[in-house]
């Protein structure tokens, strides 16, 4: 009897495979869906998606996937807590059966695809914790079926669609610490209570949903007041808003003006490790026949088992193809636009080409140049000088990716503003030809490592070189203290430090491509003999802020202003080895001291050797910030104009220049 089990079994099972791709019809769109989200996931450090194969026709066994009891339809997704970076991609509206979706703690970005609500029978979503902006679409208030929303902790603007009214199913709704605006869509004109709460008849807005016993809008900038039909959620629930609410803490009223959602940050989402549920995910419930078919033993059996596996693919093979997506191709860029936040550059100024054409002399000024971009100087009509990034690449190399990483680029360089930083006045995005252009303020005095090293650095009166520290100083306190989130500069040196007319140094940024493009080389991206740069989608990543190499590069520029000795030359070698030597001889620092400088300050170099002795520290944990470092040179050291004539038999010189 045993064996006339095992052999139906068996049989069973070969009919299924031998049997052709006719006998399983797994939905080709739900696999095209699951493919397109993988692909639009450009980094997977814990290899979650690692078994999600195009060619595979039934996803059941992917991890984070869970299917119907027939194998015929997909009903769960839930990954959480697994450190993704990427995109939603729109086609997850072809879940057409999806009860679930859970992507909570990961750094997912970009917009939430209004194609989401196509999912009639979602029942949860949870996009917690994320980094994703942009309005909450209208399309959400088609989830008739839906009983949960978390959308807490990402960087969603504009106001609550009033067509979340229509979900009437809705029991817990979460829409805090985000950048949301307005008044909560909620009016009723009487109250009554119920099972549920207190809920207003002659309703609309969230006042029509009977069954919500939860919601959560604390930490937006939402005005108005608390709607009454909501007087039974806790008081917690609108903390930290806009709201005409006396008993509730609100935000402090300099952070409610109209521009407020704008500069606030997106709160920073912690990164976790994958929970003991990731590892049930990957043991996901097999398909009956599979269960069935391990009770049959034997060599035999295994070895029909792997032909018939092997057979059933190269068939679907053929019968099942799959469109990878996301690929870099010119016809893709209309799905690509759709991730770009139209409203991340709204408040800063655009220029045409052909206004920066005018302005750079038909970009013929060039002022610096490097394999990834070109610097030239230019003059606005009735404005200011300017300096023109051009970034070099080709079109069909530019990406999805790349361009929201250029447009995140634009609006952290915009929201910086300090008399000792660059100011970025604008920038160029023209597709015909194709352009990708930031505009700054041009600081007309030149670079410090210009000044020191090719120009009459012996000029620079001790005290001169005392102000640019400072100000070097002041302006790195300011981006990394005064900033929120924080900004670094990407390649700190003498080279990022322009000089007005007045020698007042300003940081600027002009290496800022560097970044992202040599990650991309890094991560197998490449560049061409003719310059063309080859990026792919994973390699992209955000800003990377390295305060600490600041720090330490700010050291190494203190040695370099009081020595005049580049970081590094073949006739003199490492300025750092150097310079240890002179420092740990307390005795001896003055003969770190520039020769061409006739007069100094001793207790002036003192305090600057010690300074520098700490940002160079070989313990980043150990070197201090520059909030410390500003208040040691700015307390001790003396930049007045009567230390200025006692320093230098040039000052009178000098002074009259800089009046």
């Amino acid at each position: 009897m045993a064996r006339c089990t095992s052999f139906l079994v068996l049989s069973i099972f070969l009919a299924v495979f031998f049997g052709g791709c006719d006998s399983f019809s797994f939905p080709a769109d739900e696999v095209s869906a699951l493919i397109a989200f993988k692909e639009a996931i450009y980094e997977d450090p814990l290899q979650i998606l690692s078994n999600w194969n195009a060619l595979d026709a039934n996803p059941c066994g992917w991890n984070g996937v869970w299917c119907s009891a027939d194998q015929g339809n997909i009903l769960k997704i839930n990954i959480s807590r697994s450190a993704l970076k990427g995109f939603l991609a729109p086609d997850i509206g072809d879940l057409s059966s999806l009860r679930q979706l859970i992507l909570h703690g990961n750094n997912l970005i970009g917009t939430l695809p209004k194609e989401i609500g196509r999912l009639s029978n979602l029942e949860v979503l949870d996009l917690g914790s994320n980094q994703l902006t942009g309005p909450i679409p209208l399309a959400l208030g088609n989830l008739t079926a839906i009983t949960k929303i978390n959308l807490q902790s990402n960087g969603f603007t504009g106001s609550l669609p009033v067509e979340l009214e229509n979900l009437q199913n809705l029991v817990e709704f979460r829409v805090d610490r985000n950048k949301l605006k307005g008044a909560v869509p909620a009016e009723g004109n009487s109250i009554s209570t119920t099972a549920q709460g207190t809920i207003a008849s002659g309703a609309s807005g969230i006042c029509r949903i009977t069954q919500l016993k939860f919601a959560d809008f604390s930490f937006n900038f939402f005005t108005g007041s608390i709607p009454k039909c909501l007087s039974y959620l806790p008081r917690s629930s609108f903390q930290g808003n806009c709201l005409q609410e006396k008993n509730v803490t609100q935000r402090p009223a300099s952070r409610c003006g109209a521009s407020s959602p704008a500069k606030t940050s997106p709160g920073l989402n912690s990164r976790h490790h994958p929970t003991a549920a990731i590892a049930e995910h990957q043991n996901a419930s097999k398909p009956a026949w599979l269960l069935a078919i391990e009770i049959v033993t034997g060599t035999m059996v295994g070895s029909l088992i792997v032909l018939a596996t092997l057979t059933a693919i190269m068939k679907c093979k053929t019968r099942w193809p799959v469109i990878i997506r996301w690929k870099k191709s010119p016809c893709l860029k209309k799905q690509m636009s759709i991730f770009i936040d139209s409203q991340l550059l709204k408040d800063v100024a655009r220029f045409t080409r052909q206004e920066l054409e005018v302005a750079c002399e038909d970009f013929s000024n060039i002022i610096g140049s490097s394999p990834d971009s070109v610097i030239y100087k230019g003059n606005i009509k009735c404005g200011p000088e300017i300096a023109v990034i051009s970034l070099c690449i080709k079109e069909e190399n530019w990406t999805g990716y790349l361009e929201l990483y250029y447009q995140r680029e634009v609006a952290d360089l915009a929201r910086i503003n300090h008399e000792n930083t660059g100011k970025l006045l604008g920038y160029c995005k023209e597709d015909t030809p194709f352009t990708r252009m930031l505009v700054f303020e041009y600081a007309s005095n030149g670079t410090l490592n210009e000044h020191l090293h090719y120009g009459e650095g012996c000029q620079f009166s001790w005290t001169r070189r005392m102000k640019i520290a400072i100000g070097i100083a002041r302006g790195l306190r300011y981006l990394h203290s005064e900033l929120d989130p924080p900004f670094t500069i990407s390649e700190l040196n003498s080279n990022a430090v322009y000089l007005t007319e007045d020698f007042s140094p300003k940081l600027v940024d002009f290496e800022s491509w560097k970044t992202i493009l040599a990650r991309s080389e890094k991560n197998s991206g490449s560049i061409g003999s003719q310059g063309a740069i080859c990026v792919l989608p994973n390699s992209l990543e955000g800003r990377h802020l390295d305060i600490n190499g600041n720090v330490f590069a700010y050291g190494m520029l203190l040695l370099e202003l009081i020595s005049g000795r580049p970081p590094y030359c073949k006739d003199k070698g490492d300025l750092l080895d150097w310079a240890k030597y002179y420092l740990d001889l307390p005795e001896a620092i003055s003969y770190v001291v520039d020769p061409d400088l006739k007069r100094f300050k001793y207790e002036d170099l003192q305090v600057v050797c010690e300074v520098a002795k700490l940002c160079i520290h070989p313990d980043p944990v150990k070197r201090p910030s520059m909030q410390e470092v500003f208040s040691m040179l700015e307390s001790q050291i003396d930049t007045s104009i009567s230390a200025e004539l006692q320093s230098s038999s040039l000052a009178w010189a000098e002074l009259a220049l800089s009046s």
